[in-house]
């Protein structure tokens, strides 16, 4: 990665430092006080202001108020570019082909400009939150075992706290459910065998406690198998997998 770095310049020479990076498919970002008209499927102008404009090597454009993590303005990846340097202006056109959009951004001031290469080969991935655990598993308790249902969550256990779920088992035995999203231990078993006591004191009929987390640490299991408690190994990724291939209604289907 080669970044070169300008501040202050006049716009005639951001504009010739634009041109290259342009020309190279360079990212280039440029803060500086600058106006904004868009035409296309609409129309919008946007008056002077000090802005961050960002410019990426697949084509596209995005302009970001100091305020606000989404552009006011942005062009999608595969634009055409034309700069110049008018009447004392930086001005960056960018047309969009299909459809017909067109974004023009008129630099009054360019404060500072950073252009150059990037490499970036960085896998992404999404990990579910442990809402998200618990969605799957209310709509598929199937995911902890075979003909368990879910009776109610956030089940109130006096002084022992909320569990995630409790449920009955195919064999009507109460089941006490504690989920974490990370690798559960000691404190996760400990926590679930409170649940599990106070469940017992409150039901009349067995009541077993399962631990729901990707995996479990050696003195975690260890304490786990000394209270008489059960663990099920679950992936927040294979939760989320589950939701991903689950039809969600509309508002008027889940009204009606």
């Amino acid at each position: 990665m080669g970044l070169r770095i300008f501040k202050g310049l006049e716009t005639d020479n951001a504009y010739l430092e634009l041109k290259t990076s342009l020309a190279n498919n360079e990212s280039v970002i440029i803060v500086g006080d600058c106006e904004v008209e868009y035409y296309g499927r609409a129309s919008s102008t946007l008056t002077r202001g000090e802005r961050v404009v960002m410019i990426k090597q697949d084509g596209s454009i995005l302009v970001h108020r100091p305020e606000g993590y989404e552009p006011v303005n942005w062009q999608p990846p595969g634009c055409l570019f034309k700069v110049d340097s008018l009447n004392g202006l930086l001005k960056i056109v960018a047309t969009r082909l299909s459809p017909h959009e067109v974004l023009t951004i008129s630099f009054h001031k360019v404060y500072v400009m950073v252009c150059g290469r990037l490499y970036d080969k960085g896998i992404f991935s999404m990990h579910a939150s442990e809402d998200e655990m618990k969605e799957a598993i209310r709509l598929n308790p199937s995911l902890i075992e075979e003909g368990l249902r879910i009776l109610t969550s956030e089940k109130d256990l006096g002084e022992a706290g909320y569990a995630d779920f409790v449920g009955e088992d195919s064999k009507g035995n109460f089941v006490v459910i504690e989920i974490k999203r990370e690798v559960a231990g000691e404190e996760e078993v400990l926590q679930l065998a409170r649940y599990v006591n106070e469940a017992k004191q409150r039901v009349n009929r067995p009541v077993r406690g399962v631990l729901v987390a990707p995996s479990l640490r050696r003195r975690g299991q260890v304490l786990l198998e000394q209270l008489k408690l059960e663990f099920k190994a679950l992936t927040p990724e294979s939760c989320k997998r589950f939701l991903k291939k689950v039809p969600r209604l509309s508002l008027l289907e889940f009204m009606e």
